[in-house]
């Protein structure tokens, strides 16, 4: 019904904000990324917002939910088609995780950091990895898929090239690329040497 709304931010709580567009109080659900992502300042209130919506329709009600960009929105619908996840599960996830870091944790098949968003366990972190892995890189051609992924190493402050160094020498080591991916993430690579950051990845694989 709405493909976004403009208007100035008349309320902005975690979990939720309040578009004044044309006179209209419009009230979305919004995950922590997007909450992060709008002007807080008295400065900054008074200039006009845009988020990108999706109206979820269940028998007894009707939830209007916003994003700060059309990927998120793109990364919420997609989780959707997931069996057994629904809105409030999907906002969790995109809480936790950035659609680029949602991405790689799927391309990795990193469940563990997908089951850490807040009411998904294991089976649904497996589940959504299973379903969605092949859709994902169907949907997204190989070299945006690996930009995505480039863009969420980047965002955790890496150094690309000492990261595919390290990536590289741990699929000599007999590691295949997922396994050197998930097991680089999260690593200070701005301020580790080469092998000591080979050393922590293969701490990390043979846990």
């Amino acid at each position: 019904m709405f493909y976004y709304i403009s208007g100035k931010l008349a309320l902005l709580q975690p979990g939720f904000a309040v578009l004044d567009a044309g006179g209209v109080g419009y009230r979305l659900t919004i995950s922590q990324n997007t909450y992060d992502s709008l002007p807080r300042s008295a400065a900054d209130a008074q200039k006009e917002v845009r988020l990108y919506t999706y109206m979820a329709i269940r028998e007894d009600d009707l939830e209007l939910f916003g994003f700060a960009s059309e990927t998120e929105l793109s990364s919420f619908k997609m989780l959707l088609t997931v069996s057994g996840v629904g809105p409030k599960a999907a906002i969790s996830i995109l809480s936790l995780l950035t659609p680029e870091k949602f991405a790689l944790a799927v391309c990795t098949e990193d469940q563990k950091t997908i089951s850490k968003a807040n009411g998904i366990g294991p089976k649904t972190a497996a589940r959504i990895i299973l379903e969605l892995k092949d859709k994902l890189m169907k949907e997204t051609p190989p070299q945006k898929a690996n930009e995505s992924i480039a863009v969420a190493i980047t965002q955790q402050g890496t150094s690309q090239g000492r990261m595919s160094e390290a990536q590289d020498a741990l699929m000599v080591l007999g590691y295949s690329r997922a396994e050197a991916l998930s097991a680089l993430q999260g690593l200070d690579v701005s301020s580790m040497e080469l092998e000591d950051l080979i050393r922590a990845a293969l701490k990390k694989l043979m846990k």
